[in-house]
């Protein structure tokens, strides 16, 4: 399946898709069952031309489970759902199981771990603000057994049929992206940037738009640690940008006569091209 909008775009990265499947591509990457794993590092393999997937036992972190759609992981974390909210948060203090839990965990985890886990990774004020957070995430679970990633270019339009068009983009890129959603639309707010961690930004965001009349695009990758997390494998200086498969097919047939056949953009390339 080829894409306009990449053409158009010409963005370093080629575009990936996500698809629900019962069944898994030949020589997919895969995290073993119960190993830690960055759900980003799927998604970056497929960049690279390598398919991924993950199910209900090999989706690597808990976030991760949850951002692809294998339902409300955080129960299972150490201590509970009330141990992800002091993680999350502000760390054990003040939470009387706290000592006994990180003391448990503690010959599991790296040094670096085991400090955000006992000190919080500080990314939500408190464990009672995290709790909302967590209320408010479209958590779901998918009907098939495996998310699979995998090069745009190697989907079989007659065969399968994308979840979601995923596009890791440059700040340029990203603007091209954003004022294509909106294109023809008629209203202004097609793209939104939830709080939420990177794989909940390129997965339960986007089901949950893809459910709507109107689905919107889902910018993502502003999870610091997902940030760091794929850095080495991708670069810096890039959001995702992810597009239940209706808007990616909007956004494709408004390639043609838009602004990306116009100066401003043209002159947009040439600067990178040069730069």
């Amino acid at each position: 399946m080829e894409s306009r909008i990449a053409q158009a775009i010409e963005t370093k990265h080629p575009p990936i898709a996500l698809i629900w499947s019962d069944e898994k591509p030949e020589g997919a990457m895969q995290f073993q069952e119960g190993r830690w794993g960055c759900v980003m590092w799927l998604a970056a393999s497929a960049v690279k031309g390598r398919p991924a997937v993950c199910d209900a036992k090999t989706f690597g972190c808990f976030g991760g489970g949850v951002g692809m759609g294998f339902g409300e992981r955080y129960k299972s974390f150490p201590g509970s759902e009330e141990g992800f909210c002091h993680f999350l948060s502000s760390g054990i203090e003040g939470w009387a199981e706290g000592p006994a839990v990180a003391e448990m965990v503690k010959p599991f985890l790296t040094g670096e771990a085991y400090d955000n886990f006992v000190h919080g990774e500080r990314y939500v004020k408190t464990p009672e603000d995290v709790k909302k957070f967590i209320r408010a995430l479209p958590i779901m679970q998918i009907p098939k057994r495996y998310v699979v990633f995998q090069p745009l270019a190697d989907v079989n339009a007659g065969k399968e049929t994308p979840q979601t068009v995923i596009f890791f983009a440059d700040p340029d890129e990203l603007s091209a992206l954003v004022v294509l959603a909106n294109y023809g639309r008629g209203s202004n707010e097609n793209a939104i940037i939830p709080y939420a961690a990177g794989c909940q930004t390129i997965g339960i965001y986007p089901y949950r738009e893809a459910e709507s009349d109107r689905p919107r695009a889902v910018v993502g990758l502003t999870d610091l640690s997902a940030r760091l997390s794929i850095r080495k494998q991708l670069g810096d200086n890039l959001l995702s940008f992810a597009m239940p498969f209706a808007l990616f097919k909007e956004m494709e047939a408004n390639v043609a006569g838009s602004f990306l056949q116009r100066h401003t953009w043209q002159e947009l390339l040439k600067a990178k091209k040069s730069a």
